[in-house]
């Protein structure tokens, strides 16, 4: 379907731990906000809806929700775990029994670690087609990140998010 989504993180943050993903959610908010999302929906993408404490991702959105829920991190909604089926699509999330603001409706995906990122990245480039831009932002200024295999579109992309960022 036709939205922006905002992902994270496809080259930069190798294996995130739970203040490395609250800083994350933070600077991609913070960009939501920047492209006139005034309460982006956060979804912590895993392989499974529940969590698992043997599955750390999950424990880290349980955790990110909660800490979302108790105003440590603001101008957003997290509900998480969530699988990435029932984070964009709201049939998946109606068929899992998931409710809530994100299900079906996420605006910022959280992957785990960088492989998920990449993964979900280059699939979507190569199998669908999909326009992407890629910054990094948190740093002094945003930073233009670009994949040697992406397409001319991406790299322009990027190039003018990077600019409408650092405004």
């Amino acid at each position: 379907h036709n939205k922006l989504y905002l992902l994270s993180d496809a080259a930069m943050n190798i294996a995130p731990e739970l203040n490395d993903k609250k800083q994350i959610v933070e600077n991609a908010v913070e960009v939501a906000h920047k492209l006139h999302n005034n309460n982006p929906r956060v979804a912590p993408i895993c392989a499974i809806e529940t969590v698992n404490p043997d599955m750390q991702a999950t424990v880290d959105a349980s955790l990110l929700s909660k800490m979302n829920d108790r105003g440590q991190i603001k101008g957003c909604v997290i509900d998480g775990p969530l699988a990435m089926d029932n984070a964009v699509n709201e049939e998946a999330a109606k068929h899992k029994g998931i409710t809530g603001a994100v299900a079906g409706n996420a605006d910022i995906l959280l992957v785990p670690t960088i492989e998920v990122g990449n993964a979900i990245y280059k699939t979507l480039a190569f199998f669908a087609d999909v326009e992407f831009a890629g910054t990094i932002y948190g740093a002094g200024a945003p930073i233009v990140l670009t994949s040697r295999s992406d397409s001319y579109k991406t790299k322009y992309n990027s190039i003018v998010l990077a600019a409408a960022l650092a405004m």
